[in-house]
């Protein structure tokens, strides 16, 4: 049982945090983490948990463009970044303490399966606002519902460039001799839904994307959010898949309930579900077990989520090799250190691993399987972090820090090396990069 225990927190959660009790039946204390709404994050570096909202992304937005605009040498502050700090400290807080780590999991799968980056300079004012509003309220709701909240989330139409797509034939279009944008359009059908397995053609996407045409960004008004601007919208049906769409905004909507419902969407969901909490290359039957749920209860994200923790597959030894994003959680989350000793500014230490907060580098998001993170280089950063990371663990008796982290699944010879290590500080070193820790 301690075992079963342990692959619960760790391949299903988010690593074990310090001597918190093992769950007794550890099924069902992954299931019921997803009953009831959505915990609300943690916001100790806010006033309010309201701080992290879209509104105030785009207002820190707005404010840093009237800096500019007034070309002040040297600010006295960066709205945007302090924003972007705030809400991701929060995030981190969240991660290290949350009582609810499969559902807090389950949430950041969502978010890399519709990514959004930093690497488009607006979308660090509302990577915060995205996650909180799009994705988490959705994790345990139907996957139409996520799908038409990010697609219309002012962060993914900022980061795939969608608030200026123009038909044209639209009345702006013919004005300003404006044109399609076809990035939204093409990475909902390419990553979001159906994916290149459903046959879809060029026509297709360029279809889509009138469809999508007119969903944009209001900046300037005293509700600033998502518009639909019908002057930029191109006019008439639209046909996508074989099947005719209405224009207006109700034709995009409609068209996304066919996406997110199609059965290539599902084995799309299915697969990337079992690949990232399973194996690399997860078995035929686990991805099967959860298209069938999902297309029997058409798309319920609880429903497919209880089916994958009833896997048997799902319970094999821990082999997925974990991202630098879960090895840094899970470190800070075993050594438990009070919040005045922990390190300070964590997004940089994902930084010199590889994988800061909302900075993929592509809209597939970040990658989910070992060779994208095992290089040499790459595991050597870890182990030297690990040995930066030790010296704040001072406290801690190695053998029963790595006793209550990983119990019966750390070999013996693994413990032993641990034990006879020449210091506290090494020993903590030696638990942190065996690759029993790296695993999940």
């Amino acid at each position: 049982m301690e075992t079963r225990a342990l692959h619960a927190l760790i391949r299903f959660g988010l690593g074990r945090r310090g001597a918190e009790p093992l769950p007794a039946a550890p099924q069902d204390w992954l299931a019921r983490q997803l009953d009831g709404p959505d915990p609300d994050i943690v916001m100790p570096a806010l006033s309010t948990p309201e701080a992290a909202t879209t509104r105030n992304g785009l207002l820190a937005l707005r404010a840093q463009r009237a800096q500019r605009a007034a070309k002040d040498p040297a600010p006295q502050a960066n709205p945007v970044q302090d924003l972007f700090r705030a809400t991701a400290n929060a995030a981190f807080d969240t991660l290290l303490t949350t009582t609810t780590p499969f559902r807090e999991r389950l949430a950041w799968f969502w978010l890399n399966h519709f990514t959004v980056s930093t690497r488009a300079g607006q979308v660090s004012a509302l990577a915060g606002a995205y996650l909180r509003e799009a994705i988490r309220p959705h994790v345990t709701g139907r996957f139409a519902d996520m799908l038409k909240a990010v697609m219309q989330h002012p962060a993914l139409i900022a980061y795939l460039d969608n608030a200026g797509s123009t038909g044209p034939d639209s009345p702006a279009g013919k004005r300003q001799n404006r044109g399609l944008n076809e990035n939204l359009a093409r990475e909902c059908l390419e990553l979001h839904t159906i994916t290149q397995a459903a046959g879809y053609t060029q026509t297709d996407v360029t279809s889509f994307a009138t469809l999508l045409t007119g969903w944009s960004i209001d900046l300037d008004s005293d509700t600033p959010g998502f518009r639909f601007r019908p002057a930029t919208h191109q006019p008439g049906p639209k046909t996508l898949l074989g099947q005719r769409f209405p224009e207006g905004q109700q034709g995009g909507l409609e068209a996304l309930d066919v996406l997110a419902t199609h059965p290539a969407t599902y084995r799309n969901l299915a697969t990337k579900l079992a690949r990232h909490f399973i194996a690399d290359t997860p078995p035929p039957a686990a991805i099967a077990a959860i298209e069938t749920t999902l297309t029997r209860t058409n798309g319920d994200l609880k429903a497919a989520s209880l089916t994958l923790i009833g896997i048997d597959a799902a319970w094999i030894p821990l082999t997925k090799l974990r991202t630098p994003f879960d090895y840094v959680i899970a470190v800070l989350r075993t050594l438990d250190l009070p919040p005045a000793n922990r390190p300070p500014a964590i997004n940089a230490i994902l930084g010199g691993l590889g994988q800061s907060l909302h900075n993929a580098p592509f809209p597939i998001g970040w990658p989910d399987t070992a060779p994208d993170w095992s290089a040499p280089e790459a595991m050597l950063r870890r182990i030297d972090w690990a040995y930066t990371v030790a010296s704040r663990a001072k406290s801690l008796d190695p053998a029963a820090t790595a006793d209550l982290a990983l119990g019966p699944l750390l070999p013996p010879a693994t413990r032993a090396q641990i034990v006879q290590a020449g210091s506290q500080r090494d020993a903590i070193t030696l638990l942190l990069a065996s690759p029993e820790f790296q695993r999940r």
